[in-house]
């Protein structure tokens, strides 16, 4: 295992970090043993950063008992203010509630990393005022270390990069073979503020894999991205290639994040995501792959309250 420091904070985090929305469930059923076996496997694998959320299900759940007798050999982070699909609360008070919940359910005192889950979703306003205010304080109880946000618009994350002091921020499918707005958007204005990206979603939310995706909600992506996913799936087909693990290759040796997320509830779906941080990209069927893509401008669906993006972009 290969391992980076999280931006400016003191946190050494693994090349490949384990995210938990599949052991809550979130794209189909994993029963517990299932789960806390791969998190055990995880960790022996060196896999050390540990994501997880509110939102997702009895991740947390799940997580905070595997994880007994080995709090101290991870760094965690869980999420707030995202509770369901359409359930969003960045008060201070619900999201102080979640937090000690959070915490009981992971079975610990603090967590490494804190962040605001899918803020996009909802008024940016008073997120960055006394939401934010709450977060910090948070930090500054020892519920936390670190602070950041998450979400997909681009515009949305520089935003909150620049409008408040944030030590991380996750954003996820900007970094694959369909979409490189995290290296062109996202990264150069993280890299001025001192921010930490924590990256996710290799395969784009199951649409460069073979099988598709099996998110239970709508997959977001418009049709020219749906289109362009397709047409590599299928040359990755013709080849014999696995297009999910060329698409775990690019997203992890290429973001030049410090982590990347792979989200898996299965053991031979965690062993090639490893095996895809070491192995070299077919450079040849990667530049096939790229051309791809589609232009510029169509390389991220929509996402949250459309005001949003076009209010801070």
């Amino acid at each position: 295992m290969q391992y980076a420091r999280l931006g400016r904070t003191e946190l050494e985090v693994s090349r490949l970090g384990f995210g938990t929305a599949p052991l809550g469930e979130l794209f189909g059923a994993v029963d517990e043993v299932a789960a806390i076996a791969v998190v055990h496997e995880a960790l022996d694998l060196g896999i050390s950063f540990f994501d997880t959320a509110a939102y997702y299900g009895n991740a947390e759940e799940r997580l905070g008992k595997a994880l007994v007798g080995r709090r101290d050999q991870v760094v965690l982070g869980t999420k707030t203010g995202r509770y369901g699909v359409n359930d969003f609360d960045f008060s201070p008070r619900r999201i102080r509630r979640s937090v000690e919940n959070s915490l009981r359910l992971l079975k610990t005192d603090y967590v490494d990393i804190l962040q605001f889950h899918d803020i996009e979703f909802v008024p940016l306003a008073p997120v960055f005022e006394d939401s934010y205010a709450e977060l910090r304080a948070m930090r500054d109880e020892g519920l936390c270390r670190y602070i950041g946000m998450t979400g997909y618009p681009a515009p949305v994350m520089n935003a909150a990069m620049t409008q408040t002091q944030l030590d991380v921020c996750l954003t996820y499918a900007h970094a694959t073979l369909l979409d490189d707005t995290l290296e062109r958007e996202i990264a150069p204005v993280a890299t001025t503020r001192g921010v930490g990206l924590i990256n996710a979603a290799a395969v784009a939310l199951g649409l460069l894999t073979p099988a598709g995706s099996s998110i239970k909600l709508d997959h977001p992506a418009t049709s020219a991205i749906r289109d362009a996913a397709a047409r590599m799936v299928s040359l990755c087909a013709e080849r014999g290639v696995d297009i999910a693990f060329v698409a775990n290759q690019y997203s992890l040796q290429r973001s030049r994040c410090a982590t990347t997320l792979i989200g898996t509830g299965k053991s031979r779906h965690l062993r090639s995501a490893v095996d895809a941080l070491e192995e070299p990209l077919d450079e040849q069927l990667l530049a096939e792959l790229l051309a791809m893509r589609p232009s510029v401008g169509e390389r991220a669906w929509p996402s949250g309250l459309s005001e949003n993006s076009a209010e801070v972009g």
